[in-house]
């Protein structure tokens, strides 16, 4: 698996209490769980930079690989291995030997939330993480935001006012650093089965990223 540099990850962080028992928890209640904070997955040279919510109960709590082991990760990996940025269609374990191309999943929070619900609190302290992964991205990189939460996060990581770039599916936002923020309905169960976020639709938003990156 690759893992960003250290100042974008602390595989033993408890900032968060709250999470930081959750977790506890978690781990006596599955033993064979990651259940500890789950670095971003992908090339450390990626021009594009996937950020998600949180991991999941089942996923990558579960996996240890952000978007592994639950329903979100199959239309992810899919799209990837089909725009080019993956070496294969899906991802069941951090030890399967998929890789990614140009690409690198990361999430605004890095541990499990109860509910899959972070606090505001929590996500402002997991931000300094994120902000570290953002610093390091090479000149014109894109930012592709799954869901509003993490497209908040990006821009409180990047210091610029959530009010000037509002959220919605398939929103192109110009960053004063040459970056280039892409909105994206989440991949999740539910986005999906209630058609609210098709597979035609996450295929255009991840070929548009496949665009502007050259890939």
């Amino acid at each position: 698996m690759s893992q960003c540099p250290d100042a974008t990850f602390d595989p033993a962080c408890r900032r968060c209490p709250r999470l930081a028992g959750h977790l506890d928890a978690v781990r006596r209640a599955h033993p064979g769980y990651h259940a500890r904070p789950v670095p971003s997955f992908g090339d450390p040279a990626a021009r594009l930079l996937m950020v998600g919510l949180a991991p999941g109960l089942h996923g990558a709590n579960r996996t240890g690989r952000p978007f592994t082991g639950d329903y979100a990760g199959i239309l992810l990996y899919a799209t990837l291995y089909r725009q080019g940025f993956g070496s294969a269609p899906e991802s069941v374990a951090a030890d399967d030997g998929l890789r990614l191309r140009g690409c690198r999943i990361t999430n605004a929070v890095k541990c499990l939330p109860p509910e899959n619900k972070p606090t505001t609190n929590e996500v402002r302290t997991c931000n300094a993480f994120l902000a570290a992964e953002l610093d390091g991205l090479p000149d014109k990189a894109v930012l592709l935001a799954l869901g509003q939460i993490a497209h908040n996060a990006v821009l409180r990581a990047l210091a610029l006012r959530q009010a000037a770039r509002r959220f919605a599916h398939g929103a192109e936002h110009a960053l004063p650093n040459g970056m280039t923020l892409i909105d994206s309905y989440h991949c999740s169960r539910y986005n999906t089965q209630t058609g609210r976020l098709t597979e035609d639709m996450f295929d255009a938003v991840v070929g548009r990223c496949r665009e502007l990156v050259g890939a």
